[in-house]
């Protein structure tokens, strides 16, 4: 689950990051009552929207008036805003940040992820922050460092003091950075987040260590944990065709594809969309039914799917462990039947009562295509997509 930037800074305040003052806003006169209310003779007016590269984009922008800050926010409010983390369609622009100017004499990156290998949370860091650091990170790794922390020990001072002196953090503004550092790494740890960013980190022009930017992450499987965290969620930046699966425990994620793909198991949807890329296809979704799945799961999972206008054809791969392969076959058939099923629908099924499942969709009167191998049922239904 992602949040808005202003939320993110909320959270880093209250484990001592330091932040700048700023109010959200969800209209022109909000941000020019904000603006008033912050005061001062600069401004900084921010999309909010859950994607990077909004400066960009253009969805960032310094305002030295009361007058700019109205314009500013009336250009921002409601445009599409176009990133390289929203797509060709952009994302729509619902709500502000207005901000108090800051005076940026370096800018910086920190950030916290799960290092997969080590097992570790990581800190990396790096003196090269701002808009590109995708850029430093692809050509210049050298320039990004890493700190494995110990789950037992936390992020120590010496560490916090290594890495802020490597990204060139002066001596007096140390022991700033290493309370940012340390408390971002507490903000990590227990929000069960999964991504935690500061891009950039300032020094201002008197020494101080500033969070400009804020990026949380959290990990969705701990989120019973947070009920205060779930409040935060902003369901009009996710994809209504996501959150209609999350309602029906389908782990569901929309791709660029035409090929639909229904699934029991994470791993057996990966693999089944490598194979269907293999033979020159491309999915239109990840969709894990799961262990459990049930005739009424199945056939909300044909309906979120067939949502999608570009489906050409439709993937069942069922591998029947816990889940019987009579119950998804009698789920396919109430699910084609309930929408009116007008692409075609290539299945393939292994496991419990496989040989009554088949049985199953062939008495069906479904122009239902069945596949003995996942190779099988790839072929037939890229063929079938074209």
């Amino acid at each position: 689950m992602k949040i808005h930037e202003y939320q993110g800074k909320e959270i880093l305040k209250k484990y001592g990051v330091a932040v700048p003052r700023g109010i959200p806003c969800f209209s022109v006169e909000d941000a020019v009552k904000a603006a008033e209310a912050l005061g001062g003779p600069v401004w900084v007016v921010k999309a909010q929207i859950h994607a990077g590269g909004r400066g960009k984009g253009g969805g960032v922008k310094l305002a030295r008036s009361i007058d700019e800050v109205r314009a500013l926010s009336g250009e921002i409010l409601g445009m599409q805003l176009k990133t390289h983390q929203t797509g060709p369609d952009g994302q729509k622009v619902r709500r502000l940040l207005v901000e108090e100017g800051a005076d940026i004499r370096k800018e910086l990156y920190v950030g916290m992820v799960v290092d997969r290998v080590t097992q570790r949370v990581c800190l990396m860091a790096s003196s090269e922050g701002g808009m590109d650091i995708e850029e430093v990170a692809a050509h210049t790794p050298e320039k990004i460092h890493k700190v494995f922390v110990d789950p037992v020990a936390g992020l120590t001072d010496a560490d916090c003091d290594d890495v802020a002196r490597k990204i060139g953090v002066p001596d007096a503004s140390v022991p700033q950075a290493r309370v940012v550092l340390q408390g971002l790494y507490r903000a990590f740890w227990e929000t069960d987040a999964s991504l935690a960013e500061i891009n950039p980190l300032i020094l201002t022009g008197d020494g101080r260590v500033v969070a400009l930017d804020a990026k949380l992450n959290f990990d969705a499987n701990a989120l019973y944990r947070h009920p205060e965290l779930v409040e935060l969620r902003d369901l009009d930046e996710e994809d209504p065709a996501e959150i209609e699966a999350s309602k029906y425990d389908l782990a569901y994620i929309q791709l660029d594809g035409n090929i639909g793909c229904l699934v029991n198991g994470a791993g057996l949807a990966m693999a089944t969309m490598d194979t269907i890329k293999l033979f020159g296809g491309e999915p239109a979704n990840f969709l894990d039914v799961g262990g459990g799945a049930t005739t009424e799961k199945v056939t909300e999972a044909f309906k979120i799917m067939l949502r999608n206008p570009n489906l050409k054809a439709i993937l069942v791969n069922i591998f029947g462990g816990i889940m019987r392969c009579d119950v998804i076959a009698e789920g396919v058939i109430a699910a084609s039947r309930a929408v009116g099923l007008k692409v075609p629908l290539v299945v393939r099924m292994k496991g419990t009562n496989e040989e009554l499942g088949r049985k199953m969709l062939a008495e069906s009167g479904l122009p239902i295509i069945s596949a003995e191998t996942m190779g099988e049922a790839a072929q037939k239904v890229v063929a079938a997509a074209r």
